[in-house]
């Protein structure tokens, strides 16, 4: 049993790995919605989706984001309407979120939709929200305060950030499937998806009592590097990283995550980082973490799953910081 937290594109690519390796009952994905917003009326969550894309074998993989074959009649009316066209919605994507928005309205909780969406497209994988409450990723930056989408999309990451925010994390519980995880003796490992630790990971650990209760788990917590040679494999982590004032690298996504793990999974391009790690706490693969197809995405989750069988059990005497 895996289960696996990821957002965005490099967490969708190796939950993809780990679904094509286990079947439904040894998996559970835990996905980010601190990036979810409402956009003309419609609940958007970009995260669910594109991991959801990725597992169901309809994602852009050129654009890293929504579907493959997308149309954009919608987008163009609604600019020729005078509408503000910064988040682009596909004529196909768009019946997602009106799917979306009337399961919602119905009494459906973010899990139910969930699950109701990945059942009609096929997945057999279980797909699960953070949390069916609200929490949102809000960035301080030099231009200002500004929701992520803001920063992430119209602003393409431009602005220096100063701080960041997870608003409502603290008094959101996590969603049933994933606090029932929580409780599971069984589970063989705790997977921190390659995904953006401050905009990705961290709305999910500020959940209500989740790092705790994951430092507190007997299964070994384990990290793969987003950061490859101080570079961001795709997204602005490493520009955030340093904006904020913490080492671009993967020595620096291991410091951040501190005494949570007991494993941490870098490039063979950071290779020299591994001693560094060591001291940090976590035992260290180092391995081939690109994953530019279907079979280095199948590849690495074998990797990781072999590795976490190799780690000792947590004894909670590693030292980090976070």
């Amino acid at each position: 049993m895996i289960l696996a937290l990821a957002g965005g594109v490099g967490g969708a690519k190796l939950a993809n790995g780990f679904a094509k390796n286990l079947s439904p009952d040894q998996l559970l994905i835990v996905v980010n919605t601190g990036d979810d917003f409402e956009h003309f009326g419609f609940p958007i969550s970009p995260d669910l989706d594109t991991v959801t894309y990725t597992l169901a074998g309809m994602s852009n993989t050129t654009a890293g984001w929504g579907l493959a074959g997308e149309s954009w009649k919608f987008m163009n009316a609604l600019e020729r309407l005078g509408g503000e066209g910064w988040f682009r919605l596909g004529d196909q994507d768009l019946a997602t979120h009106v799917m979306r928005a009337a399961w919602l309205s119905e009494g459906q909780n973010l899990s139910d939709v969930t699950a109701e969406i990945t059942k009609r497209l096929g997945i057999l994988h279980s797909i699960v929200p953070m949390s069916d409450q609200q929490v949102r990723t809000v960035v301080e930056t030099e231009a200002g305060r500004m929701s992520f989408q803001m920063y992430f999309v119209r602003e393409q990451c431009g602005p220096v950030i100063k701080n960041i925010y997870y608003e409502g994390a603290t008094k959101a519980n996590p969603s049933q499937a994933f606090m029932s995880a929580l409780d599971r003796e069984d589970v063989d490992a705790i997977v921190i998806c390659p995904s953006n630790p401050l905009l990705s990971i961290a709305p999910i650990l500020a959940l209500r009592e989740v790092r705790a209760r994951l430092v507190a788990h007997n299964a070994p917590v384990v990290a793969i590097s987003p950061i490859i040679d101080g570079k961001a494999v795709k997204g602005p982590v490493a520009k955030i990283f340093k904006e904020i004032g913490l080492d671009a690298s993967a020595l620096g996504v291991a410091r951040y995550y501190g005494d949570l793990l007991d494993g941490m999974v870098i490039d063979t391009k950071d290779s020299g980082l591994e001693a560094s790690i060591s001291v940090v706490g976590p035992q260290t693969l180092v391995t081939e973490t690109l994953m530019r197809s279907t079979d280095d995405q199948i590849q690495l989750a074998r990797e990781v799953m072999e590795f976490s069988q190799l780690l000792s059990r947590r004894d909670n005497t590693k030292v980090g910081s976070s």
